[in-house]
């Protein structure tokens, strides 16, 4: 029997769990080679002259990015023997708009990676709500236990949220310098995304399946 290339669901006992820490170092460690070579890209051409050939700061950035986006992917490849769809997702438009970036030495197509990436799973979430279907509960069945209201309201969210997250970026990249951009790509997308995790959990309470069983008790 073939096993899967992509990770299966959180459900399956088969399925290989990767350290948090490392998880987490897997998903942050290319955006840091992002940030860090762009801040330091004059010193990195001194230290390897021939990054210069890649252009200025941000298309070394670029290049770098795209090096350490591929390694993170091998690595849970190793690990696990599956790629995680979303890490998976992002990484293929990382490539791709980073080859254009480094191609046309144009660093607008790496700035919309990520409007790119967020308008996708922004509109694959609320289109399956037009079809009835709560896709964020396949993804986190296995975590959260909640019940159908629960999941589309909760699919709802994340769809929108990724749209803001794509409307955020365009009106960055397009107001600030890339310096600006860069450092809002790295510190404040984060924390944004982990304070919005944070205010979904009095609505996962609300529907948690297993809270209704305890007060049923």
């Amino acid at each position: 029997m073939n096993k899967p290339i992509f990770e299966p669901d959180l459900s399956d006992p088969k399925r290989k769990e990767i350290n948090p820490l490392l998880k987490f170092a897997l998903e942050l460690g290319p955006l840091l080679v992002f940030f860090f070579a762009n801040a330091r890209g004059e010193w990195l051409v001194e230290k390897i002259p021939s990054l210069g050939l890649l252009g200025g700061p941000i298309f070394i950035a670029t290049g770098l990015f795209m090096v350490a986006t591929a390694i993170a992917l091998a690595v849970s490849w190793l690990l696990t023997r599956t790629l995680p769809i979303l890490p998976l997702v992002s990484g293929i438009v990382v490539l791709v708009f980073g080859a254009l970036t480094l191609w046309l030495q144009d660093d607008v197509f790496i700035k919309m990676k990520p409007t790119i990436v967020n308008t996708l799973f922004g509109a694959v979430l609320l289109g399956g709500l037009v079809f009835g279907k709560s896709l964020l509960g396949y993804v986190f069945d296995s975590a959260f236990r909640l019940d159908a209201e629960g999941w589309r309201k909760l699919t709802l969210r994340w769809g929108l949220f990724f749209l803001f997250l794509a409307v955020v970026n365009e009106i960055v990249w397009r107001s600030f310098s890339t310096d600006a951009w860069v450092s809002f790509k790295v510190w404040g997308i984060m924390p944004i995304t982990i304070l919005f995790t944070m205010t979904q959990m009095p609505l996962i309470m609300r529907h948690s399946l297993d809270e209704g069983a305890r007060n049923q008790s």
